[in-house]
Protein backbone atom coordinates (compact mmCIF):
# COMPACT_ATOMS: atom_id res chain seq x y z
CA UNK A 1 0.00 0.00 0.00
CA UNK A 2 1.19 3.56 -0.48
CA UNK A 3 0.61 7.04 1.27
CA UNK A 4 -2.63 8.21 -0.72
CA UNK A 5 -5.51 7.93 1.61
CA UNK A 6 -6.88 10.99 -0.23
CA UNK A 7 -10.43 8.72 -0.52
CA UNK A 8 -10.60 8.40 3.18
CA UNK A 9 -12.20 11.10 4.95
CA UNK A 10 -13.08 12.00 8.51
CA UNK A 11 -16.82 11.72 8.28
CA UNK A 12 -19.46 12.34 10.93
CA UNK A 13 -20.10 8.39 10.62
CA UNK A 14 -16.82 7.53 11.24
CA UNK A 15 -16.53 9.93 14.12
CA UNK A 16 -19.59 8.54 15.98
CA UNK A 17 -17.80 4.43 14.96
CA UNK A 18 -14.98 6.02 16.90
CA UNK A 19 -16.84 7.01 19.78
CA UNK A 20 -18.44 4.22 19.95
CA UNK A 21 -15.92 1.68 19.27
CA UNK A 22 -13.64 3.45 21.62
CA UNK A 23 -15.49 4.54 24.09
CA UNK A 24 -15.48 1.75 26.26
CA UNK A 25 -13.54 1.78 29.32
CA UNK A 26 -9.92 0.95 29.04
CA UNK A 27 -7.44 -0.40 31.45
CA UNK A 28 -4.97 1.31 33.27
CA UNK A 29 -1.50 1.18 32.14
CA UNK A 30 1.76 1.58 33.92
CA UNK A 31 0.69 4.43 35.76
CA UNK A 32 -1.67 2.65 37.64
CA UNK A 33 -4.87 3.57 39.63
CA UNK A 34 -3.18 6.97 41.26
CA UNK A 35 -3.06 8.54 38.13
CA UNK A 36 -0.95 11.57 37.22
CA UNK A 37 -2.96 14.77 38.20
CA UNK A 38 -4.93 16.99 36.27
CA UNK A 39 -6.04 16.84 32.82
CA UNK A 40 -3.84 19.64 31.68
CA UNK A 41 -6.16 21.12 29.31
CA UNK A 42 -6.55 20.60 25.95
CA UNK A 43 -5.78 23.04 22.60
CA UNK A 44 -6.51 22.81 19.35
CA UNK A 45 -2.82 24.05 17.59
CA UNK A 46 -3.83 24.96 14.64
CA UNK A 47 -1.48 27.51 14.21
CA UNK A 48 -3.19 29.88 11.38
CA UNK A 49 -1.51 28.67 8.20
CA UNK A 50 -2.97 27.13 4.90
CA UNK A 51 -0.75 25.71 3.20
CA UNK A 52 -1.11 22.39 2.08
CA UNK A 53 0.47 19.52 -0.27
CA UNK A 54 -2.43 17.84 -1.06
CA UNK A 55 -1.78 14.45 0.62
CA UNK A 56 -4.00 14.32 3.41
CA UNK A 57 -7.32 14.26 1.27
CA UNK A 58 -6.72 18.47 0.78
CA UNK A 59 -6.72 18.78 4.16
CA UNK A 60 -5.64 22.69 6.06
CA UNK A 61 -2.46 22.48 6.88
CA UNK A 62 -1.49 24.29 10.02
CA UNK A 63 2.22 25.14 11.20
CA UNK A 64 2.33 23.82 14.23
CA UNK A 65 2.67 20.51 15.63
CA UNK A 66 0.37 19.80 18.15
CA UNK A 67 1.72 16.43 20.14
CA UNK A 68 -0.91 15.28 22.83
CA UNK A 69 0.44 12.84 25.44
CA UNK A 70 -0.48 12.07 29.50
CA UNK A 71 2.60 12.00 30.65
CA UNK A 72 2.24 14.30 33.07
CA UNK A 73 5.03 14.04 35.78
CA UNK A 74 8.32 12.54 37.24
CA UNK A 75 10.51 10.30 34.42
CA UNK A 76 8.07 10.40 31.62
CA UNK A 77 7.60 14.00 31.25
CA UNK A 78 10.96 14.87 31.83
CA UNK A 79 11.62 12.04 29.15
CA UNK A 80 9.14 13.66 26.48
CA UNK A 81 10.23 16.99 26.98
CA UNK A 82 13.97 15.81 25.98
CA UNK A 83 12.84 14.04 23.20
CA UNK A 84 10.72 17.33 21.98
CA UNK A 85 13.91 19.85 22.91
CA UNK A 86 15.64 17.11 20.65
CA UNK A 87 13.25 17.18 17.52
CA UNK A 88 12.66 21.52 17.24
CA UNK A 89 16.78 21.62 17.72
CA UNK A 90 16.85 19.42 14.72
CA UNK A 91 13.82 21.07 13.49
CA UNK A 92 13.23 24.82 14.33
CA UNK A 93 11.12 26.21 11.63
CA UNK A 94 8.68 23.61 12.81
CA UNK A 95 6.24 25.82 15.46
CA UNK A 96 5.72 22.85 18.18
CA UNK A 97 2.73 22.60 20.47
CA UNK A 98 3.02 20.41 23.21
CA UNK A 99 -0.40 19.53 24.80
CA UNK A 100 -0.30 17.03 28.09
CA UNK A 101 -4.27 15.69 28.96
CA UNK A 102 -2.62 13.88 32.31
CA UNK A 103 -4.23 12.14 34.85
CA UNK A 104 -5.89 8.70 34.45
CA UNK A 105 -3.14 6.36 33.23
CA UNK A 106 -3.99 7.92 29.86
CA UNK A 107 -7.91 7.83 29.68
CA UNK A 108 -8.31 11.51 30.13
CA UNK A 109 -6.66 11.84 26.79
CA UNK A 110 -8.45 8.99 25.47
CA UNK A 111 -11.21 10.57 26.13
CA UNK A 112 -10.05 14.19 24.74
CA UNK A 113 -8.88 12.78 21.33
CA UNK A 114 -12.37 10.88 20.66
CA UNK A 115 -14.21 14.06 21.38
CA UNK A 116 -12.14 15.95 19.26
CA UNK A 117 -12.29 13.67 16.43
CA UNK A 118 -15.74 13.98 16.50
CA UNK A 119 -15.65 17.39 16.47
CA UNK A 120 -12.74 16.98 13.56
CA UNK A 121 -9.96 19.09 15.42
CA UNK A 122 -7.99 16.31 16.00
CA UNK A 123 -4.43 16.56 16.81
CA UNK A 124 -1.53 15.81 14.57
CA UNK A 125 -0.54 12.83 16.61
CA UNK A 126 -1.05 11.61 19.91
CA UNK A 127 0.54 9.12 22.57
CA UNK A 128 -1.38 5.95 21.88
CA UNK A 129 -0.32 2.23 22.44
CA UNK A 130 -0.29 0.48 19.10
CA UNK A 131 -1.67 -3.27 18.17
CA UNK A 132 -5.25 -3.74 18.79
CA UNK A 133 -5.49 -0.50 20.67
CA UNK A 134 -5.56 1.37 17.57
CA UNK A 135 -8.42 -1.01 15.48
CA UNK A 136 -11.12 1.57 16.65
CA UNK A 137 -9.53 4.07 14.52
CA UNK A 138 -8.28 2.11 11.61
CA UNK A 139 -11.64 0.51 11.49
CA UNK A 140 -13.18 3.50 10.43
CA UNK A 141 -10.35 4.73 7.89
CA UNK A 142 -8.62 7.58 10.16
CA UNK A 143 -5.52 6.31 10.29
CA UNK A 144 -3.19 6.79 7.10
CA UNK A 145 -0.72 4.18 5.61
CA UNK A 146 3.24 5.73 6.53
CA UNK A 147 4.97 2.02 4.92
CA UNK A 148 6.37 4.39 2.16
CA UNK A 149 6.85 8.08 4.07
CA UNK A 150 8.22 6.83 7.74
CA UNK A 151 8.98 3.41 7.51
CA UNK A 152 10.51 3.81 4.76
CA UNK A 153 12.91 6.00 6.64
CA UNK A 154 15.48 5.37 9.00
CA UNK A 155 16.42 1.56 8.47
CA UNK A 156 13.17 1.58 10.57
CA UNK A 157 11.57 -1.86 9.07
CA UNK A 158 15.34 -3.56 9.29
CA UNK A 159 15.57 -2.21 12.47
CA UNK A 160 12.56 -3.35 14.32
CA UNK A 161 11.69 -6.60 15.85
CA UNK A 162 8.94 -8.68 14.86
CA UNK A 163 6.34 -7.81 17.47
CA UNK A 164 6.58 -4.13 17.58
CA UNK A 165 6.43 -4.11 13.49
CA UNK A 166 3.28 -6.17 14.17
CA UNK A 167 1.87 -3.80 16.95
CA UNK A 168 2.02 -1.12 14.53
CA UNK A 169 0.00 -2.47 11.67
CA UNK A 170 -3.42 -3.59 13.54
CA UNK A 171 -5.35 -3.26 10.27
CA UNK A 172 -2.12 -4.72 8.12
CA UNK A 173 0.10 -1.40 7.20
CA UNK A 174 1.82 0.90 8.85
CA UNK A 175 0.34 3.75 10.87
CA UNK A 176 1.98 4.30 14.04
CA UNK A 177 5.87 4.58 15.26
CA UNK A 178 6.58 2.93 18.55
CA UNK A 179 8.79 4.82 20.83
CA UNK A 180 9.30 2.60 23.71
CA UNK A 181 9.00 -0.55 25.08
CA UNK A 182 8.35 -2.00 29.15
CA UNK A 183 8.37 -5.40 29.66
CA UNK A 184 5.87 -7.21 31.50
CA UNK A 185 7.33 -10.91 32.42
CA UNK A 186 9.63 -10.14 34.76
CA UNK A 187 9.27 -10.66 38.70
CA UNK A 188 11.44 -8.47 40.42
CA UNK A 189 12.71 -9.23 44.61
CA UNK A 190 14.35 -8.47 47.51
CA UNK A 191 17.71 -9.57 47.45
CA UNK A 192 17.90 -9.86 51.79
CA UNK A 193 14.26 -10.96 52.24
CA UNK A 194 14.72 -13.59 49.46
CA UNK A 195 17.58 -14.79 50.70
CA UNK A 196 16.25 -15.16 53.93
CA UNK A 197 13.37 -17.76 53.47
CA UNK A 198 15.89 -19.34 51.35
CA UNK A 199 14.40 -19.36 48.29
CA UNK A 200 16.96 -19.40 44.84
CA UNK A 201 15.00 -17.68 42.38
CA UNK A 202 17.22 -18.75 39.03
CA UNK A 203 15.66 -22.63 40.39
CA UNK A 204 12.20 -21.20 39.35
CA UNK A 205 10.95 -22.76 35.75
CA UNK A 206 7.09 -22.95 35.75
CA UNK A 207 4.59 -20.48 37.06
CA UNK A 208 3.14 -23.23 39.57
CA UNK A 209 7.28 -23.19 41.04
CA UNK A 210 6.00 -19.19 42.29
CA UNK A 211 3.87 -20.61 44.35
CA UNK A 212 6.40 -22.49 46.72
CA UNK A 213 8.39 -19.63 46.46
CA UNK A 214 5.90 -17.40 48.04
CA UNK A 215 5.16 -19.42 50.62
CA UNK A 216 8.38 -19.91 51.43
CA UNK A 217 8.56 -15.88 51.42
CA UNK A 218 5.33 -15.88 53.76
CA UNK A 219 6.95 -18.33 56.04
CA UNK A 220 9.33 -16.51 57.06
CA UNK A 221 7.68 -13.53 57.90
CA UNK A 222 7.10 -11.78 54.71
CA UNK A 223 4.49 -10.93 52.36
CA UNK A 224 4.71 -13.24 49.36
CA UNK A 225 4.16 -10.99 46.50
CA UNK A 226 3.43 -7.50 46.84
CA UNK A 227 0.22 -6.88 44.74
CA UNK A 228 -3.25 -4.42 44.74
CA UNK A 229 -6.27 -5.76 43.87
CA UNK A 230 -8.06 -2.24 44.22
CA UNK A 231 -7.62 -2.02 40.22
CA UNK A 232 -7.85 -4.87 38.08
CA UNK A 233 -5.60 -3.81 35.61
CA UNK A 234 -2.87 -5.58 37.85
CA UNK A 235 -4.00 -8.74 37.84
CA UNK A 236 -5.19 -9.10 34.29
CA UNK A 237 -1.55 -8.19 33.77
CA UNK A 238 -0.54 -11.12 36.12
CA UNK A 239 -3.04 -13.35 34.68
CA UNK A 240 -2.11 -12.75 31.05
CA UNK A 241 1.86 -13.48 32.25
CA UNK A 242 0.65 -16.78 33.70
CA UNK A 243 -0.94 -18.00 30.98
CA UNK A 244 1.58 -17.19 28.58
CA UNK A 245 3.91 -19.07 31.31
CA UNK A 246 1.65 -22.36 31.25
CA UNK A 247 1.36 -22.23 27.52
CA UNK A 248 3.23 -20.76 24.65
CA UNK A 249 3.53 -17.21 22.80
CA UNK A 250 1.37 -18.85 20.30
CA UNK A 251 -1.43 -20.28 22.20
CA UNK A 252 -1.26 -16.31 23.99
CA UNK A 253 -1.65 -15.27 20.24
CA UNK A 254 -4.69 -17.48 19.08
CA UNK A 255 -6.33 -16.76 22.88
CA UNK A 256 -5.92 -13.14 23.49
CA UNK A 257 -5.24 -11.67 20.16
CA UNK A 258 -7.61 -14.18 17.59
CA UNK A 259 -10.22 -14.41 21.20
CA UNK A 260 -10.07 -18.33 20.81
CA UNK A 261 -11.09 -18.45 25.01
CA UNK A 262 -13.47 -21.54 24.84
CA UNK A 263 -10.41 -23.87 22.42
CA UNK A 264 -8.21 -22.74 25.09
CA UNK A 265 -10.11 -22.91 28.71
CA UNK A 266 -8.61 -25.85 30.18
CA UNK A 267 -5.14 -23.30 30.07
CA UNK A 268 -6.93 -20.35 31.21
CA UNK A 269 -8.45 -22.74 33.67
CA UNK A 270 -4.99 -23.70 34.74
CA UNK A 271 -3.64 -20.09 34.58
CA UNK A 272 -6.40 -18.88 36.97
CA UNK A 273 -6.01 -21.49 39.69
CA UNK A 274 -2.67 -20.32 39.53
CA UNK A 275 -3.27 -17.00 40.07
CA UNK A 276 -5.43 -17.73 42.87
CA UNK A 277 -2.78 -19.95 44.79
CA UNK A 278 -0.52 -16.40 44.25
CA UNK A 279 -3.26 -14.32 45.98
CA UNK A 280 -2.70 -16.43 49.39
CA UNK A 281 0.28 -14.64 49.73
CA UNK A 282 -0.69 -10.85 48.52
CA UNK A 283 -0.63 -8.43 51.19
CA UNK A 284 -3.51 -8.19 53.62
CA UNK A 285 -4.36 -4.76 52.26
CA UNK A 286 -4.16 -5.35 48.68
CA UNK A 287 -7.90 -4.58 47.87
CA UNK A 288 -7.12 -1.03 49.16
CA UNK A 289 -3.66 -0.01 47.89
CA UNK A 290 -2.14 1.06 44.97
CA UNK A 291 0.75 -0.82 42.78
CA UNK A 292 3.29 1.76 44.07
CA UNK A 293 2.29 0.96 47.19
CA UNK A 294 2.32 -2.64 46.76
CA UNK A 295 5.79 -2.34 45.59
CA UNK A 296 6.94 -0.50 48.51
CA UNK A 297 7.05 -3.83 50.37
CA UNK A 298 10.17 -4.63 48.43
CA UNK A 299 11.59 -1.61 48.77
CA UNK A 300 11.37 -1.65 52.45
CA UNK A 301 12.47 -5.30 52.99
CA UNK A 302 8.73 -6.24 54.15
CA UNK A 303 8.08 -8.20 50.33
CA UNK A 304 9.83 -10.82 48.83
CA UNK A 305 8.33 -10.54 45.17
CA UNK A 306 6.41 -7.99 43.16
CA UNK A 307 5.04 -9.25 39.13
CA UNK A 308 5.03 -5.99 37.26
CA UNK A 309 6.24 -4.33 34.38
CA UNK A 310 9.82 -2.42 34.19
CA UNK A 311 9.01 0.71 35.27
CA UNK A 312 9.00 -1.05 38.61
CA UNK A 313 12.91 -0.87 38.43
CA UNK A 314 12.96 3.07 38.54
CA UNK A 315 11.11 3.12 42.20
CA UNK A 316 14.07 0.78 43.13
CA UNK A 317 16.54 3.08 41.39
CA UNK A 318 15.52 6.26 42.77
CA UNK A 319 15.62 4.90 46.21
CA UNK A 320 19.59 4.22 45.71
CA UNK A 321 18.87 0.62 45.68
CA UNK A 322 21.71 -1.43 44.13
CA UNK A 323 20.93 -3.37 41.72
CA UNK A 324 22.12 -7.07 41.71
CA UNK A 325 22.60 -6.91 45.43
CA UNK A 326 19.43 -5.61 46.88
CA UNK A 327 17.12 -5.91 44.25
CA UNK A 328 17.16 -8.32 41.12
CA UNK A 329 14.54 -10.01 38.79
CA UNK A 330 14.26 -12.92 36.77
CA UNK A 331 12.00 -13.26 33.81
CA UNK A 332 8.82 -14.81 34.96
CA UNK A 333 8.91 -18.73 35.18
CA UNK A 334 8.07 -20.12 31.94
CA UNK A 335 8.68 -16.91 30.27
CA UNK A 336 11.67 -17.52 28.94
CA UNK A 337 12.53 -16.57 25.44
CA UNK A 338 9.59 -14.18 24.97
CA UNK A 339 9.54 -10.23 25.55
CA UNK A 340 5.93 -9.59 26.63
CA UNK A 341 5.56 -5.81 25.28
CA UNK A 342 3.62 -2.82 26.72
CA UNK A 343 4.54 0.41 24.20
CA UNK A 344 3.69 3.99 23.85
CA UNK A 345 3.54 5.34 19.79
CA UNK A 346 2.33 8.05 17.77
CA UNK A 347 -0.04 7.45 14.59
CA UNK A 348 -0.26 9.52 11.77
CA UNK A 349 -4.05 10.52 11.38
CA UNK A 350 -5.85 10.85 8.03
CA UNK A 351 -6.53 14.65 7.46
CA UNK A 352 -3.66 15.47 9.23
CA UNK A 353 -3.59 19.10 10.13
CA UNK A 354 -0.37 19.68 9.75
CA UNK A 355 1.28 16.67 7.79
CA UNK A 356 4.65 17.36 6.47
CA UNK A 357 5.75 18.51 10.44
CA UNK A 358 3.73 15.27 11.55
CA UNK A 359 5.71 13.06 9.17
CA UNK A 360 9.11 15.01 10.35
CA UNK A 361 7.98 13.84 13.96
CA UNK A 362 7.04 10.32 13.41
CA UNK A 363 10.54 9.54 11.40
CA UNK A 364 12.10 10.97 14.34
CA UNK A 365 10.35 9.33 16.79
CA UNK A 366 11.46 5.87 14.38
CA UNK A 367 15.64 6.96 14.96
CA UNK A 368 17.73 5.69 17.45
CA UNK A 369 18.42 8.86 18.44
CA UNK A 370 14.97 9.53 19.46
CA UNK A 371 14.88 6.40 21.25
CA UNK A 372 18.67 7.06 22.63
CA UNK A 373 16.87 10.32 24.05
CA UNK A 374 13.40 9.11 25.33
CA UNK A 375 13.93 5.64 26.94
CA UNK A 376 16.60 5.81 29.55
CA UNK A 377 14.74 8.46 31.01
CA UNK A 378 11.58 7.02 30.72
CA UNK A 379 13.08 3.33 32.50
CA UNK A 380 11.79 2.21 28.85
CA UNK A 381 13.87 0.27 26.00
CA UNK A 382 14.11 1.50 22.12
CA UNK A 383 12.50 -0.78 19.80
CA UNK A 384 14.97 -0.52 17.44
CA UNK A 385 17.83 -3.66 18.19
CA UNK A 386 20.37 -1.25 16.92
CA UNK A 387 20.19 1.50 19.46
CA UNK A 388 23.60 1.69 21.68
CA UNK A 389 23.23 0.70 25.31
CA UNK A 390 25.78 3.53 26.62
CA UNK A 391 23.22 5.72 27.79
CA UNK A 392 21.04 3.15 29.64
CA UNK A 393 21.51 1.54 33.57
CA UNK A 394 22.93 -1.86 33.61
CA UNK A 395 19.19 -3.05 34.12
CA UNK A 396 17.76 -1.81 30.96
CA UNK A 397 21.13 -2.96 29.25
CA UNK A 398 20.26 -6.03 30.51
CA UNK A 399 16.37 -5.74 29.10
CA UNK A 400 17.61 -4.83 25.65
CA UNK A 401 20.10 -7.76 25.14
CA UNK A 402 17.18 -10.19 26.11
CA UNK A 403 15.05 -7.90 23.88
CA UNK A 404 17.50 -8.67 20.93
CA UNK A 405 17.40 -12.19 21.71
CA UNK A 406 13.66 -12.97 22.46
CA UNK A 407 12.06 -15.12 19.99
CA UNK A 408 8.48 -14.15 20.59
CA UNK A 409 7.07 -10.30 21.70
CA UNK A 410 3.49 -11.22 23.10
CA UNK A 411 1.47 -8.41 23.10
CA UNK A 412 0.30 -6.97 26.55
CA UNK A 413 -3.62 -7.94 27.50
CA UNK A 414 -3.83 -5.60 30.28
CA UNK A 415 -2.72 -2.35 27.93
CA UNK A 416 -4.87 -3.08 25.07
CA UNK A 417 -2.17 -3.80 22.55
CA UNK A 418 -3.35 -7.59 22.31
CA UNK A 419 -7.15 -6.98 22.10
CA UNK A 420 -9.53 -3.60 21.17
CA UNK A 421 -10.89 -0.85 23.57
CA UNK A 422 -14.51 -3.12 23.88
CA UNK A 423 -12.52 -6.13 24.06
CA UNK A 424 -10.39 -4.86 27.23
CA UNK A 425 -13.30 -3.38 29.23
CA UNK A 426 -14.57 -7.25 28.81
CA UNK A 427 -11.76 -8.78 30.04
CA UNK A 428 -11.17 -6.35 32.94
CA UNK A 429 -14.89 -6.67 34.58
CA UNK A 430 -14.04 -11.17 33.84
CA UNK A 431 -11.13 -10.32 36.24
CA UNK A 432 -12.72 -8.22 38.29
CA UNK A 433 -14.97 -11.41 39.19
CA UNK A 434 -12.25 -13.61 39.71
CA UNK A 435 -11.32 -11.29 42.14
CA UNK A 436 -14.28 -11.04 44.20
CA UNK A 437 -14.27 -14.46 44.30
CA UNK A 438 -16.11 -15.88 40.61
CA UNK A 439 -15.66 -19.56 39.61
CA UNK A 440 -13.02 -20.30 36.72
CA UNK A 441 -16.15 -21.17 34.77
CA UNK A 442 -17.81 -18.05 35.35
CA UNK A 443 -14.65 -16.10 34.29
CA UNK A 444 -13.62 -18.08 31.04
CA UNK A 445 -17.46 -17.61 30.08
CA UNK A 446 -17.17 -13.75 30.56
CA UNK A 447 -13.81 -13.51 28.69
CA UNK A 448 -15.63 -15.48 26.05
CA UNK A 449 -18.14 -12.79 25.95
CA UNK A 450 -15.92 -10.21 25.94
CA UNK A 451 -14.37 -11.27 22.19
CA UNK A 452 -17.41 -12.23 20.85
CA UNK A 453 -18.85 -8.61 20.65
Amino acid sequence: MTDDNSDRRLTRRNALRIAGAAGAASLAGCGGDGGDGGDGGSTSGDGGSTSGDGGDGGATQTQALEVAHWWGEGDGLEAIQSMMDAFTEKYPNVQFDENLIAGGAGSNLQSNIRTRIQNGNHPSTWQQWPGAALKPYTDANLLKDIGQSVWSENGMKENYLAGPKAAAQPAGNYVTVPLNIHRLNNVFYNVSVIEDAGVDPSSLETPSDLTGALKAVSDAGYTGMAHQTNSPWSTVQLFATVYLGVTDPETYAATFEEGKINANSDSLGQALDIVREYSQYYPSDAGSISWTEANNGVINGEAGFIHQGDWAAGTYITNDLKYGEEWDYIVFPGTSGSYSLNMDSFPYPVNNPSPDATTKWCQFAGTTEAQEIFCPGKGAIPPRKDASTEPFNEFSSDQIEDFQNSSAQPRSLAHGLAAPPAVSSGVSSAISSFISGGSNDEVISQLANAYSQ
